[in-house]
């Protein structure tokens, strides 16, 4: 069966604004906002790179992130289909697809290594709450870590807990699954957080890391510190991925397109920002380095909450909170291949979701393998650039570096330059200012800003 024959499915809607919102946030707010995001700010000197993702978020990803809703809310299928149906409407050629079906293999694969890491918080929340942290040296902390990654059969129990979730998700559909759970998820996601940054603020240092979070320092902020900001403002609203044209398949057209966008980039942002009130106090008043790196959450952490008044607790609501965190991000790139998969099949929701969970944790199991049985064994070890990653590492290089800002790419130059102004102009109802800001950013700004990173990205 070919796209154009695929009928047009019998499709809900959310029930209402707030319901998109808190799911486009709970696939936004992941583990890039509560792991990367303060360690990448710990690393480029703090408020000034703060300052910085702010304006991306600003140019670049609340533009694509409107494209992207747009398409899907155009087309009301799948985020192949409904790309092709927008291109056929504006007599284009229906390779535009393309970007679709990179972003709809990139979630596929993202989530394959992505449970793997959500297994890390999940085995963690036990080792909080029995009390394994306390008073244990880094060295200690340092091996627990080591041992899980060396583990491949807990690695793959783990791994396993984390799809199973993902999939009873979105196996019940979009009210009784991926709607209710993000009504219970994101509430809850919130409250942990902020009694998390409660707990920060009984350490004597908040005053010090609000100062790192707010405080620009420009000095601190080297050319790649921008990129690295251009990059994670686009990544972290789940652009490329397909996952906002999926969730755009089921608004209802009442909706404003933009200023949904704008409080989807404002939540995403006030919770990357409030994990930095949460972890750096816990940092700072342990004499911990900011600038950990990827360690500062399963390594560094790990040891100060071994050391803190009430430290299991805190650290157990934390680790509870990084995977609520990363089960409502797994939800969401679900959800794309599934919605694919379940318009051109008889199987069902349940069926289809549960084939493409299935293979999502068997491609999974390749990334825990290749982090102990196989951790010498570089696929692409014959290219210098790839020499020593393993599977693991290339399937994050791959879509990180290539296929996510390909495919927002692809997006941005398709909305801006090949699909009629009128058209967009009535879609998003926007002021004839506000609509003027944003097409010029998709058509000149956000191409150009996309570009710069996939090149920086294939050349550092």
């Amino acid at each position: 069966m070919s796209d154009s024959q695929v009928a047009a499915p019998h499709r809900g809607l959310w029930s209402s604004r707030l319901a998109f919102i808190l799911a486009a946030t709970g696939s936004a707010v992941g583990l890039g906002n509560i792991w990367k995001f303060p360690y990448v700010t710990g690393d480029n000197g703090g408020g000034a790179f703060v300052l910085v993702y702010l304006l991306c978020i600003a140019v670049i990803g609340i533009p694509i992130l409107m494209a992207e809703v747009l398409i899907g809310r155009s087309g009301r299928h799948n985020p192949i289909m409904s790309m092709r149906l927008m291109a056929e409407r504006n007599a284009r050629s229906p390779l535009w697809r393309t970007s679709a079906i990179i972003g709809m293999l990139a979630a596929f694969v993202i989530l394959s290594f992505y449970s793997v890491i959500g297994g890390w918080a999940a085995s963690y929340i036990g080792h909080a709450a029995s009390g394994d942290f306390v008073g244990q040296s880094a060295e200690a902390i340092g091996g627990l870590f080591g041992d899980l990654l060396a583990d491949p059969g807990e690695l793959l129990l783990w791994h396993s807990v984390f799809m199973i979730l993902v999939v009873l998700v979105v196996a019940q559909g979009l009210k009784s699954g991926l709607e209710r759970a993000v009504n219970i998820l994101m509430p809850a996601l919130f409250v942990l957080l902020l009694v998390t940054v409660g707990y920060g603020m009984t350490t004597g240092h908040f005053s010090e890391a609000a100062s790192f979070l707010f405080t620009p320092d420009f000095s601190a902020l080297s050319v790649n510190g921008w990129l690295i900001a251009l990059g994670h403002a686009f990544f972290t609203l789940s652009l490329g991925m397909a996952i906002m044209m999926a969730y755009g398949s089921y608004l209802g057209r009442d909706v404003s397109i933009g200023r949904t966008a704008i409080m989807v980039a404002i939540m995403d942002t006030v919770v990357a920002l409030l994990a930095g009130l949460a972890i750096f106090p816990v940092v700072f008043a342990n004499n911990l380095e900011p600038s950990a790196g990827p360690g500062l959450i399963f390594q560094t952490l790990p040891l100060a909450f071994g050391s803190m008044p009430m430290g299991s607790l805190f650290g157990t609501l934390f680790f509870i909170l990084l995977l609520f965190a990363a089960w409502t991000s797994g939800i969401s790139l679900l959800e794309p291949v599934t919605e694919w998969l379940e318009e051109r099949v008889t199987m069902g929701r349940v069926g289809c979701a549960v084939l493409v969970g299935f293979a999502c944790w068997a491609l999974g199991v390749a990334s825990i393998l290749s982090l102990n049985e196989w951790s010498g064994f570089a696929p692409l070890g014959m290219f210098e650039r790839f020499e020593g990653m393993t599977i693991f590492d290339l399937l994050d290089y791959f879509t990180a570096n290539i296929m996510l800002p390909l495919s927002g790419l692809l997006t941005a130059l398709f909305i801006g330059w090949f699909v009629a102004k009128q058209a967009l102009q009535t879609d998003l109802a926007l002021s004839d200012r506000s609509f003027a800001i944003w097409y010029n950013l998709i058509r000149f700004v956000s191409p150009v800003a996309v570009l710069i990173v996939f090149i920086y990205q294939l050349t550092r």
